[in-house]
């Protein structure tokens, strides 16, 4: 039976009912020593009140920023409830960030206040700290080697938290902010220029919540949720779909050791619902066909059959004559696949980016559920998402979430109305009145409405490629086509103005040990990247791409990328999305000179 999450004034009062409701049933997990120890929730609403009690003791007043430098760990869910509950702004950002990137916000937010979860993280904070003009606090979640404290005070998080006895009832009645009032200020990390302070009161994320609560208990049920949470929480996909919508649902969060123990983590946890991002898709689905590809001839004959399967029936019931094959596949190679997702995964649900619908089919043949979500911070973040109920169709990101109006503009732009879209750019009035028109969000991505009302995206406004024929190609289609090849593990295409597209690719860098030992080679990528042999093969992939795309979208020729794109060199934005002017910066000569051949 659908059950319908209650109308909460705040998310401080959404936690601490849930947490009256759940009592010592475990909350948050975290693996210490080898072994998974629980945060129950009457403790965790304990810590929250007794930190609320304390920030207010060492003088923040509501409306105050406190900044949360931490990796995923149960102790960043408490400093953002804490954080709330005394009335102030949580003012999240990545554990990447530079001193320069911490100087930014800090100074663009005039935050009071910083908890910062380890010394490591504490390392390019602290100068930016220093030469804070308004932050007056440090809170050190693990003890903080500080050699000269200038003018901040620094606390230790155990301490502070003992020397304020907790007092839930009080904390919870003291929380009579309404949906309106302001509950976090989100960066966006941005594919260009200085990150922008998003503004979400606690009605846009509630917003999200609710939807999102509506979607899973209609289309599902509703049940003892159980998520693990790996993306970074100070992105407001992981902050709402991964930590506020499971305290929602009154759900456990398992926060995962890292990427490298992902898979391991997934085994071990079995959880019910993950919120992810298309590259990690990307990567498990070459992991699982090599693995499959291993095993002879049978498993890769069931592969293949299986995957014919799914592409027919992914929008609806299995063709009759393909029923007894899909009998076999059920008892055969679709349970060992779902057994390395734990076995009761209800969804997974993809956002961030956009997903490659052959990745999306790839899944649901393979019996795993994948819904693509789609968003944006300036939403809080969640518009949209896949519904079985209304079909999953791949290249589709679902109709709009309960209670969201979208509509497209005259221009082909996507535009979204709702008690979701942000307050506006902190400091920056200009941007948001252009951004926020009317109520109505300019999502700056350009798409369409299906016949069932499902939302379809076609590219960014910004990003389309307009060759100098006035063609438009949309890059990200054609970079997430080459991306599937086995050969190649990230892709930008180029050619703004230009007569054709060209390409800078990254290798993978395991299809590349296997290349270099079957063809004598030694792994050397300066080397190969003179090789004609290993650029042939390189080609080849780029071929079967262009076999499938446009005379206007074929990649006409490529080079190859000095280093993967990653976050820390500021190729990759944290939430995975490639930085087309750094990289643009970085290869422009190269690309060119590409047209000059």
């Amino acid at each position: 039976m659908a059950r319908q999450l209650e109308h909460f004034s705040n998310l401080v009062a959404m936690f601490f009912a849930r947490a009256a409701e759940k009592g010592d049933a475990p909350f948050l997990w975290a693996k210490k020593e080898g072994e998974w120890r629980s945060t129950s929730w009457r403790e965790a609403a304990e810590a929250v009140a007794s930190l609320a009690a304390a920030l207010k003791a060492i003088g923040l007043k509501p409306g105050d920023g406190v900044m949360l430098v931490s990796e995923n760990r149960p102790e960043w869910c408490i400093a953002d409830l804490a954080i709330m509950a005394a009335g102030c702004v949580t003012v999240p950002t990545y554990t990447t960030n530079t001193e320069r990137d911490h100087q930014h916000i800090l100074d663009d937010s005039g935050a009071r206040a910083v908890i910062v979860s380890t010394a490591k993280l504490a390392r390019p904070l602290l100068p930016a700290v220093l030469r804070s003009s308004v932050c007056e606090h440090v809170i050190g979640i693990e003890p903080l080697a500080i050699g000269q404290s200038g003018t901040a005070h620094f606390h230790d998080w155990k301490k502070l938290i003992e020397a304020h006895a907790p007092d839930v009832a009080a904390c919870a009645a003291d929380a009579t902010f309404g949906r309106d009032d302001l509950a976090c200020l989100i960066y966006t990390s941005g594919t260009g220029g200085a990150p922008r302070g998003v503004m979400l009161h606690h009605g846009a994320i509630l917003h999200n919540v609710e939807g999102c609560a509506d979607l899973i208990s209609e289309d599902f049920g509703w049940g003892d949720e159980i998520f693990l949470s790996f993306l970074p929480a100070s992105h407001a996909y992981e902050h709402s779909g991964g930590q506020m919508f499971p305290i929602g649902l009154g759900a456990q969060i398992y926060y995962s050791e890292g990427l490298e123990k992902l898979a391991s983590n997934i085994e071990e946890v079995r959880p019910t619902i993950m919120v992810v991002v298309p590259r990690l898709f990307e990567v498990l689905r070459q992991r699982i066909l090599k693995a499959i590809e291993k095993q002879g001839r049978v498993a890769n004959l069931l592969l293949d059959r299986a995957l014919d399967i799914g592409a027919k029936s992914y929008s609806g019931p299995v063709p009759l004559l393909e029923r007894p094959m899909d009998f076999v596949l059920e008892r055969t190679l679709r349970p060992k696949i779902r057994k390395r997702f734990g076995g009761r995964i209800k969804a997974m649900v993809s956002g961030g980016a956009p997903l490659n619908p052959e990745v999306g089919i790839f899944f649901h043949s393979l019996g795993l559920t994948l819904l693509q979500g789609y968003g944006q911070t300036e939403a809080a973040p969640v518009i949209s998402c896949n519904r079985p109920k209304t079909g999953l169709k791949m290249d589709t990101v679902g109709p709009p979430l309960k209670n969201t109006e979208v509509r497209i503009g005259d221009d082909g732009e996507i535009l979204v109305r709702g008690e979701l879209v942000m307050k506006g750019y902190w400091r920056n009035p200009a941007l948001t009145e252009r951004t926020v028109v009317d109520g109505w969000l300019h999502t700056g991505d350009v798409g369409h409405i299906d016949e069932k009302g499902r939302i379809v995206i076609t590219d960014r406004k910004k990003d389309l490629i307009i060759n100098d024929k006035g063609d438009n190609v949309a890059p990200q289609k054609v970079e997430g086509m080459l991306t599937l090849q086995p050969e190649i593990v990230q892709a930008m295409v180029y050619g703004d103005r230009r007569p054709y597209i060209v390409g800078l690719i990254v290798p993978d860098c395991d299809w590349t040990a296997e290349w270099c030992v079957a063809n004598g080679k030694r792994v050397d990528f300066a080397e190969l990247g003179r090789d004609p042999e290993y650029l042939r093969a390189l080609s080849a992939a780029v071929d079967r791409v262009n076999a499938d795309l446009s005379v206007i979208e074929k990649v006409r020729r490529f080079i190859l990328a000095d280093e993967p794109f990653t976050v820390e060199n500021k190729q990759l934005t944290p939430s995975i999305k490639i930085r087309r002017h750094v990289l643009k910066e970085i290869y422009n000569e190269r690309l060119e000179a590409l047209y000059k051949r």
